[in-house]
């Protein structure tokens, strides 16, 4: 049976005089946390690896800092092997044991921005668990283990390496309280462990990090000038990218400024009854209760535009309440989610339940840097199985450079949502940033209430100046008791 879908007809997109439709031509855009600086930190067992990275980490003081540990790469092992871990006479010092594959297609994907489910090891059991963890856009990676340096595949991508130096006596004590404690082994079995392939192992395997090491850090924590000089490193590593970024976003904008809008634009028709709440919703006049349900219905006529143009249905046939008689008609294809964009998409949530009541809702926290113009990624909460999500819908009050919109886009498209499975319902978008985001994914859509030139951006002209501030607060007025919805 075929699957029919309801599209917009060509009138309500955007389109050239002639009734042509412009083609878009895709560009290129790449978020902040592309290209992620990764430092390596090797050393012997015990000799601080750990805590270098948390005082580099504290040092720092930025909130894109992530630290990933090479025991979660060891190898799952076979019965006779695991046997031999509970007797103490397993070798986990030697390179053999950690699988080098999987960890360089994980640092493979993080370098370039995307997401990596990072494997989980239990010590006390020995084994993989089944459970993994995700890394998703840090703009700087520590990878600490004995082996950090190891493998030439890493040490490739690696922006800074550091070996870490220790006292044998003191690495030995270390290990002990760290494996009885936290654990479960006891001592004996430790200092079996210890003479039988740690020592043995360091002088063969990790002691020769030393030479490619571009760092050598005596004395771990204690070493104040050794985390500066680190700490300094990697902050003008990051100034450097940061205006790289800046001048990939202007790049954007000057060659969306003069290009036609893209035929996935598709604009809210004014009706009179659109017009008209409109102008209700302008008037200075209007109280506060009034102002609420007239922007719930609008969102409301958005979420539904965006609902024809965007999610897919096919045919079903349903039983009506007149015995024997049924009805053919149509439903969804596939589950239709939405993702807001905090804070000014959470006042388009009431609209969107008045349409789709079941829609799983996620967050997502994208702020502007004052200081530097980008936009930053602060948090985000979707639901695991997005990916297989049949339309994801980004919410969001307003769009006007484009660069939140661009960043949310890329984090769905990171998370394996299809680009032609999205759709970016706002209130008013600026043509410049419209163009900005539709010239790096062109297979979106968009569906929005109004476009504004550049002159209209001017909020000490434009007749919406008072809506950037009325609607990002518009649920301090009646807060949603539902959560993040996963």
């Amino acid at each position: 049976m075929s699957e029919p879908s309801l599209e917009l007809s060509l009138s309500s997109r955007a389109h050239l005089p002639n009734g042509t439709i412009p083609h878009i031509q895709k560009a290129n855009y790449e978020p902040p946390w592309a290209n992620t600086s990764i430092i390596g930190i090797a050393g012997s067992s015990g000799s601080g690896k750990t805590s270098l990275a948390y005082a580099i980490i504290q040092e720092l003081s930025l909130p894109w800092v992530v630290i990933m540990s090479m025991d979660s790469f060891y190898k799952p092992l076979t019965p006779e092997e695991s046997a031999a871990a509970f007797r103490n006479e397993y070798d986990f010092d030697a390179p053999d044991a950690i699988d080098f594959d999987i960890l360089v297609e994980r640092l493979e994907d993080i370098k370039a921005g995307k997401k990596a489910d990072i494997p989980m090891y239990s010590f006390e059991k020995h084994a993989r668990q089944d459970r993994t963890t995700t890394i998703y856009s840090p703009h700087v990676l520590i990878l600490e283990g004995i082996f950090a340096l190891h493998d030439q595949r890493v040490l490739d991508m690696l922006d800074l390496r550091i070996f870490a130096e220790a006292d044998g006596d003191l690495c030995l004590s270390r290990r002990l309280l760290r494996d009885v404690r936290e654990r479960g082994r006891d001592i004996e079995g430790c200092i079996k462990q210890w003479f039988a392939f740690v020592k043995p192992n360091f002088h063969k395997y990790v002691e020769p990090q030393r030479h490619v090491a571009d760092i050598i850090v005596p004395r771990g924590v204690e070493n104040k000038v050794a985390i500066s000089m680190v700490s300094d490193r990697i902050h003008k590593t990051l100034k450097q990218k940061s205006k790289l970024h800046q001048i990939e976003l202007r790049r954007l904008g000057r060659v969306s400024e003069e290009a036609p809008l893209s035929e996935n634009v598709i604009i809210l028709q004014h009706t009179n009854q659109v017009r008209g709440i409109n102008t209700m919703m302008m008037d200075n006049d209007l109280d506060r209760e009034d102002f609420i349900f007239h922007w719930d219905r609008l969102v409301t006529m958005l979420v539904e535009k965006a609902t024809d143009s965007a999610v897919k249905f096919t045919s079903c046939k349903v039983e009506t309440p007149l015995k024997g008689r049924f009805y053919q008609g149509l439903h969804f294809d596939g589950e239709v989610s939405a993702v807001v964009i905090l804070r000014g998409g959470s006042c388009l949530e009431t609209g969107l339940k008045r349409v789709i009541p079941d829609c799983r809702i996620g967050r997502m926290l994208i702020q502007t840097n004052f200081r530097t113009g980008e936009p930053e990624l602060h948090f985000y909460k979707m639901a695991d199985d997005i990916s297989q999500h049949r339309c994801v819908m980004l919410l969001d009050t307003q769009m006007s450079s484009g660069g939140a919109a661009l960043m949310a886009v890329r984090v769905l498209v990171d998370h394996g949502v299809k680009e032609s499975n999205i759709v970016f319902v706002t209130y008013m978008a600026g043509k410049m940033g419209l163009n900005r985001l539709m010239s790096v994914y062109p297979e979106i859509k968009t569906v929005n209430r109004d476009i504004l030139g550049v002159e209209d951006l001017d909020l000490r002209t434009s007749p919406y100046a008072h809506l950037p501030e009325v609607l990002p607060n518009y649920k301090a007025w009646k807060i949603p008791k539902q959560g993040i919805h996963s």
